[in-house]
């Protein structure tokens, strides 16, 4: 059963260019039996997806498609996470980015939920591995309940790192397209030996480490050659955003907080 463990859409995430109803399109004619919405902070991809299923609005050829509610989370030391919580359990909190990794488990855990470590040995502060937390204590990664080994936005070399860091922890392996436009779709996917119906049954699944195939088709057209100034700069460009962003969510973050029982 093939899963994309990684999508973003226009309605949850500001640099998407594809809406959930062609994304789900497309990989449903290519054979998939769901996805992961991992918007950047935001559940608005997954709302939206619920309104359209709530009004009748979603076409017949998505009755048996499976479309499950995750975030793609910006911690304020780690990286990227992924992060996937039970059915029926909200948590606002997960859309003001800026927590940090520790805690953030301790939340995520609280909760039922699971996480894991986005594109491990991507590019820039968005990856674990380039962290400071993370060269003062790789141990860290120990507290990921599974490692995307495959995101078609890197290289080979890169994902197989990520390959051998699952495998050394021990951890369920996953791979996700990490599609923001038409380009990736449909480029990497997660094989589960069952079908997954909902949010629980992934979380299951992962929990009792039982075997996933992460299959990735990646082809040299996937990564773009960017002048390495500009790519630079978009790095930059985006910790600054980032960094921004945290600092102006700080209250609503706490008050989050604060609901959950969590000291700051």
């Amino acid at each position: 059963m093939k899963y994309d463990l990684h999508c973003h859409t226009k309605e949850g995430s500001l640099d998407a260019r594809l809406g959930l109803v062609p994304y789900a399109m497309m990989l449903r004619q290519r054979g998939y039996s769901g996805m992961l919405i991992t918007d950047h902070d935001s559940y608005r991809g997954y709302e939206y997806y619920m309104d359209m299923k709530g009004y009748g609005k979603l076409p017949h050829m998505l009755d048996r498609f499976v479309v499950l509610k995750g975030v793609e989370y910006d911690t304020r030391d780690a990286g990227h996470v992924l992060i996937i919580l039970p059915d029926g359990v909200d948590c606002p909190l997960f859309e003001k980015k800026g927590l940090k990794l520790e805690k953030l488990e301790k939340i995520v855990h609280k909760l039922g939920g699971i996480m894991g470590a986005a594109h491990p040995y991507g590019n820039g502060y968005i990856a674990v591995t380039n962290t400071r937390l993370y060269k003062k204590n790789p141990k860290v990664v120990e507290c990921f309940d599974f490692i995307e080994v495959y995101n078609s936005t890197l290289n080979k070399e890169k994902n197989a790192m990520a390959y051998a860091l699952a495998g050394q922890l021990g951890k369920p392996m996953t791979a996700g397209s990490d599609a923001h436009s038409v380009l990736r779709v449909g480029t990497a996917y997660t094989d589960f030996e069952t079908r997954i119906t909902c949010n629980d049954d992934l979380i299951a699944y992962i929990r009792e480490g039982r075997q996933t195939k992460p299959v990735g088709l990646f082809h040299p057209g996937l990564l773009k050659k960017k002048n390495p100034v500009i790519r630079k700069l978009g790095i930059v460009g985006y910790w600054l955003y980032n960094k921004t962003g945290m600092v102006i969510r700080t209250g609503a973050r706490n008050r989050g907080l604060k609901n959950l029982n969590f000291k700051r």
